[in-house]
């Protein structure tokens, strides 16, 4: 089973990593320090560790503690992508790992995102060996269908997803609005939008404690691992992104 323990303990790839330092506190340095025998790079100019990371001077990229305001746009720009999906891995206390997107608050707003990042997050999945049954949730129990328009759109929505999903071969499921069924049962949550996974992401790891590996870019080839300034160590971070490039 793929969990952080295993995921430190594992024989991770001989590449180069950079991951941002954004502020005076120390994260940074202390999880490079730990990672001994890695070879990692420190960046403190977000411009260099976007062109380097495009460039291909680095294998793969970690934000660190850099702001997210001023290096995502960049890296962004760099790839040329119109906008930056990315997939957060969660592990709460004495569970098994899942994969939760939308996370951006921009991300996941038509039926046809959504679709794509469920069939990115599988492929995400399966890149670490995780399981890849796929709960997409809505914004209300099926029962609840009549109360209210948007809920309806909601719930029809993940229905269709879920449904177009297992015409195509792939584990899913319409999980309704019970996201404390779905993170036992599946292996991918997909919310109903970006918002309301952005929210789902920060009441969990913020307020319940829920540990955050971090969220890879999932609408690109290259290895760029979003991670949250809060975090205070990021040697899971690092070898998420280590493992990623052999995928």
């Amino acid at each position: 089973m793929f969990t952080s323990k295993t995921l430190l303990g594992s024989d991770l790839p001989d590449v180069r990593v950079g991951i941002g330092r954004g502020t005076t506190n120390g994260n940074v340095e202390r999880s490079v320090s730990a990672m001994k025998g890695h070879d990692i790079v420190i960046y403190d100019d977000p411009q260099q560790l976007a062109d380097d990371f495009a460039s291909g001077r680095i294998d793969a990229a970690v934000r660190g503690d850099m702001s997210s305001s001023v290096l995502l746009p960049m890296v962004r720009s760099k790839l040329g992508l119109k906008s930056l999906e990315r997939a957060v891995f969660m592990e709460p206390p004495g569970e098994k790992m899942f994969i939760l997107a939308p996370v951006g608050i921009d991300e996941g707003w038509t039926d046809r995102q959504k679709y794509d990042i469920a069939v990115r997050s599988v492929a995400l999945a399966r890149r670490v060996g995780m399981g890849a049954k796929v709960a997409i949730m809505s914004g209300g129990r099926c029962e609840d269908v009549g109360r209210c328009k948007v809920v309806d759109r909601s719930i029809a929505s993940a229905r269709g997803i879920a449904k177009k999903l297992c015409d195509e071969g792939y584990d899913a499921y319409h999980s309704q609005i019970l996201i404390e069924d779905a993170v036992r049962e599946a292996d991918i949550i997909i919310a109903p939008e970006g918002i309301t996974g952005n929210i789902i992401f920060r009441s969990l790891h913020f307020i319940g404690g829920v540990m955050a590996l971090g969220a890879p870019i999932i609408n690109t080839d290259r290895v760029f691992v979003d991670t949250s300034r809060a975090k205070t160590d990021y040697r899971d971070s690092l070898a998420l992104a280590m493992m990623l490039t052999e995928g």
